[in-house]
Formats: C-alpha cells, sequence, structure tokens
C-alpha cells in the first residue's frame, strides 16, 4: 500500500508541476516598462479549466500525503 501511494504522490507532484508551469502570467514584461498590469481579465476556456484542475491536483496531492503520513 505505501508503494501506491509513493508512486501516486509522484505522479501528482509531476501533473501538479506541469499544470503550474503551464499556466499563462498576467503582466509579464510589460510593468518593466510602465505599462499598466492591474487590468481586470476572467478565465475562460482552457485557462479556466487549467486554472480548476489545478486547484484539483492541489487537493488531491494534500489528500494522498496526508493518507501517507497516517500509514506509515
Amino acid at each position: 500500500m505505501q508503494a501506491y501511494l509513493n508512486v501516486a504522490q509522484i505522479v501528482l507532484s509531476i501533473a501538479l508541476i506541469l499544470a503550474i508551469m503551464l499556466q499563462v502570467r498576467g503582466g509579464g514584461l510589460g510593468g518593466i516598462f510602465g505599462q499598466a498590469d492591474t487590468v481586470f481579465r476572467t478565465r475562460r476556456g482552457v485557462e479556466k479549466t487549467l486554472f480548476q484542475l489545478t486547484i484539483i491536483l492541489v487537493v488531491l496531492f494534500v489528500i494522498v500525503s496526508i493518507i501517507t503520513l497516517r500509514v506509515k
């Protein structure tokens, strides 16, 4: 059981890293040159799905981590 939880934790951590890396940053280099980066915009389409997937992955990672601690 411990081995399965460790593998699940590794897979979740890799998926979480990829999901975070794929998210687009709002400001970019515009803030360096004086452009306003306080524009409000909503997440749509793939960006919204990726954001929700990141939240789900974080919750699953925390749950698996807690279960791994309890099983030891």
